[in-house]
């Protein structure tokens, strides 16, 4: 993952952030100096890399003009933590904090992980080879197997959502979000809303799941691509249906014979050589946890409009100016593309 200067405007107040350290004890004298950094990939949460005392930290905290929903530091503090002796493969987490007169809003603080994130950049810089990506994406989806096979209530996670009911909720939600963030029509993103209301499925298993989950998202060990050392951005983890997780994956998971367009707008390294195709994914998922995939196209629309949702809701924020940042100025063109391949699916009932 790549990082810079910090940001305009997104600066974090170096004397409030080292009483912080010096409070939680993870930094020994007030006058250390701090080096901070900003992780420029993500387009969500604000991550900031902090350097001190020979030591390397990592600060999430929401943007600015953020609604709480999908940027609660809180959760994701508590995932990590909750995780880290059973499901191992998250970052230590060193502090939370919702004392807002520190930095402006809630925050958390976690070690770096060392390692590999494979993000579109990452992958073409490195020019993996086919073969390769058939282990990447053996080892990642053997980590989404993993994590809904973890025990929830063993670790303390029972009050972290509610499973019953949880599929309608998130047709209702999602599609009242996209309602609030809209700043143009198109008709495809009515017709997908409304075919997800009519066609949910009524009985499905609950498990924690991630809601986030792409290569992007988790930290690989080294380049034998067989270790993932961390999996990052558990703001969305909730207790539900699994495949609602794999729905979301199957999303982000653009392929060579995709169009142009969609290549650009959700840009991954699955588009390389190697890589399985989609409905290959939901074969692998289905022999590695034994669960019935028939239903796919339900949970892969539902994946692309939530995506659709977040990619309006940021670019919401930037048109508002509540962000500066560049990268957000087609964001609503990507929600509009999402929602046309969402109606494909629905209407050719093929992910590929």
């Amino acid at each position: 993952m790549s990082n810079q200067e910090v940001r305009k405007g997104e600066e974090l107040p170096e004397q409030q952030l080292k009483e912080y350290l010096l409070q939680i004890g993870v930094i020994n004298i007030f006058k250390s100096e701090l080096l901070v950094k900003q992780y420029t990939h993500g387009y969500s949460n604000l991550t900031y890399l902090l350097q001190i005392e020979q030591n390397e930290f990592v600060l999430r905290k929401p943007p600015k003009g953020a609604i709480k929903r999908g940027h609660d530091m809180h959760r994701e503090f508590k995932v990590q933590k909750a995780l880290i002796n059973t499901f191992t493969m998250v970052p230590k987490m060193i502090g939370y904090s919702n004392d807002e007169n520190i930095l402006g809003s809630e925050f958390y603080i976690m070690q770096k992980v060392e390692g590999i994130i494979l993000n579109y950049k990452e992958a073409q810089q490195r020019n993996i080879q086919a073969e390769q990506y058939s282990i990447i994406a053996n080892t990642w989806l053997e980590t989404l197997v993993k994590l809904h096979k973890v025990n929830y209530k063993e670790i303390g996670l029972a009050d972290l959502g509610k499973p019953q009911g949880y599929v309608e909720r998130q047709v209702n939600n999602w599609g009242k979000q996209f309602l609030k963030a809209k700043t143009e029509d198109y008709p495809e993103s009515e017709m997908v809303m409304n075919w997800l209301k009519a066609n949910q499925p009524k009985n499905y298993e609950s498990c924690l799941i991630h809601n986030d989950f792409k290569y992007d998202n988790v930290v690989f060990k080294d380049e034998s691509w067989q270790k993932i050392s961390a999996v990052l951005d558990w703001e969305m983890a909730t207790l539900g249906d699994p495949l609602m997780d794999l729905g979301t994956s199957l999303g982000y998971w653009t392929v060579a014979t995709d169009h142009d367009f969609v290549k650009q707008g959700i840009p991954s390294p699955t588009i390389f050589e190697g890589n399985p195709i989609r409905s290959e994914i939901v074969e692998m998922y289905a022999l590695k946890s034994g669960r019935d995939v028939s239903n796919i196209v339900f949970y892969y629309a539902f994946g692309l409009f939530k995506i659709a949702v977040i990619a309006q809701q940021i670019y919401y924020r930037y048109s508002k100016g509540f962000t500066t940042d560049k990268r957000f100025v087609n964001l609503n063109k990507a929600a509009e593309l999402c929602c046309k391949l969402a109606l494909k699916a629905i209407q050719t009932k093929s992910i590929d």
